[in-house]
């Protein structure tokens, strides 16, 4: 595994400090696996500082949503639209899948429906 790239679920189970993602989280740390979670993740899960967001904030890298993201996830939403899988939820799961492969990480997700069956996704 290349590392860890986290969604916004993920996030939020660590704040609401469920077991499993903690599990994970500490696997990764003590493997020194890099935990990324993208900018647009940051984004929707932030919303102020509290007892739990600054550590952790501490524990992972932001990654920008640079011009070669946004295109690789923009391709992915081509190919989801045209099966007709694409609402207005899904560019940030894309932008997490693109992140993710740029760098052949685990992605940890609180939901599998968009990428059902992409290599390397793991559910809560």
């Amino acid at each position: 595994m290349g590392g860890l790239t986290l969604d916004t679920g993920a996030l939020i189970a660590l704040e609401r400090t469920r077991k499993r993602i903690r599990e994970v989280v500490a696997a990764a740390l003590a493997g020194r696996d890099r935990i990324t979670v993208p900018a647009a993740v940051m984004a929707e899960w932030w919303r102020g500082p509290d007892k739990r967001r600054p550590l952790i904030r501490a524990m992972v890298d932001v990654e920008a949503l640079d011009e070669g993201l946004a295109k690789s996830a923009g391709e992915a939403l081509a190919s989801l639209r045209k099966a007709g899988a694409v609402d207005a939820g899904v560019t940030i799961d894309a932008i997490v899948m693109a992140s993710a492969a740029r760098r052949g990480d685990a992605v940890f997700t609180s939901t599998s429906r968009t990428f059902r069956g992409s290599a390397g996704t793991s559910r809560m």
